[in-house]
């Protein structure tokens, strides 16, 4: 655990791969930005791989202002206990008040290895992440600009805000996709600062042979339209009309929890807080409840139409237009119509 530092600045683990920033890192940066104008401090990112110079400058025009990188060819693969020393080291030299890293399998192995080394507390899957004065209920202390972290909790029937009064830097992982991904101004100036971290050989335990990647197929996040069914559509075979609605619209698929626990859709396609965080142009919710856990992942949509044959079904209460009626009736009635439109057209 580092001393409490006011002055500390708000950082973003920049999570790569071959080169390539991970996307909720550049969300990342716009949330640390954010909370570093509240805080009155920069926003700072720490950088660690083999050959990542071209890196820093997409940082900072995302909203970084000061890069730590870290550069080393023993880099090149994530291995956690090289990787967690060096982020240690670098929190250790420059005393950060905030650090967020991304849920993403990398950021879950990563993140509570280097809090257990700190000594601090972290707080995982944050939803929200907001800077706000808090009163200790123990000692009535009140606490200026603390970091609120809020995430869903006992199965996403709560939401949680947790704050962390003494044992800093307060750190948390955030999801991919619940923060806005800003426009990034190339003229932004930075800051870029290079690390020397200690590495020793014994670190690399871990030799790594082949490396197979399997391409994601599935790409809920940058999808305009989504359609998505839930369990209300009561089978795998029925589950085709949520395919044949989404060809019909020009839109991807999406699905509930309940409708991908009942077998009818793989879990890439799930939308919701155990699953992707989505905000499309149109959000087509066909035999979907509208359980909490899912109006979290998608209720940011631009236009939301439910289709529901229960007409007190919550997800009326997030949908801008909301069809009563039986999805097996209502889905070939659509489809129909906008193929009669395509040919008009």
């Amino acid at each position: 655990m580092i001393e409490v530092n006011r002055k500390g600045e708000v950082w973003v683990y920049a999570e790569q791969e071959e080169g390539v920033l991970r996307e909720v890192v550049l969300e990342l940066c716009g949330k640390a930005h954010e909370l570093a104008s509240q805080l009155g401090v920069p926003a700072g990112a720490v950088l660690i791989g083999s050959q990542v110079a071209a890196l820093p400058q997409q940082l900072i025009a995302h909203g970084i202002d000061r890069v730590y990188v870290v550069q080393d060819p023993r880099l090149e693969h994530y291995q956690t206990t090289p990787y967690a020393q060096c982020v240690c080291e670098a929190i250790t030299q420059h005393k950060p008040q905030i650090v967020m890293y991304g849920a993403t399998p990398l950021g879950r192995d990563l993140a509570p290895r280097v809090a257990s080394a700190m000594r601090a507390g972290m707080t995982a899957d944050c939803t929200d992440l907001q800077i706000q004065d808090v009163t200790d209920p123990r000692s009535k202390e009140v606490h200026d600009k603390l970091l609120l972290q809020i995430r869903p909790a006992f199965g996403g029937n709560i939401i949680a805000t947790i704050v962390n009064y003494d044992m800093w830097p307060q750190m948390a992982t955030v999801r991919e996709g619940v923060m806005p991904l800003r426009e990034p101004d190339p003229a932004r100036q930075g800051q870029v600062i290079p690390l020397t971290v200690s590495l020793t050989d014994d670190l690399f335990a871990i030799r790594l042979i082949e490396k197979h990647l399997q391409p994601r197929t599935v790409n809920l996040k940058g999808a305009r339209v989504i359609v998505a069914g839930g369990g209300g559509v009561g089978s795998k075979a029925n589950f085709q009309l949520i395919h044949e609605l989404a060809s019909a619209i020009g839109g991807a698929v999406g699905a509930s929890r309940a409708a991908v626990d009942g077998g009818y859709i793989s879990k890439d396609y799930q939308v919701g807080q155990t699953g992707t965080t989505v905000r499309p142009a149109l959000y087509i919710a066909a035999g979907i409840s509208g359980a909490v856990q899912h109006r979290a992942g998608m209720e940011e949509s631009a236009k939301i139409i439910a289709i529901n044959s229960d007409a007190d079904a919550p997800i009326f209460s997030v949908a801008h237009y909301g069809i009563v009626g039986d999805l097996n009736k209502v889905i070939p009635t659509m489809i129909k119509a906008l193929k009669e439109r395509s040919v008009v057209e």
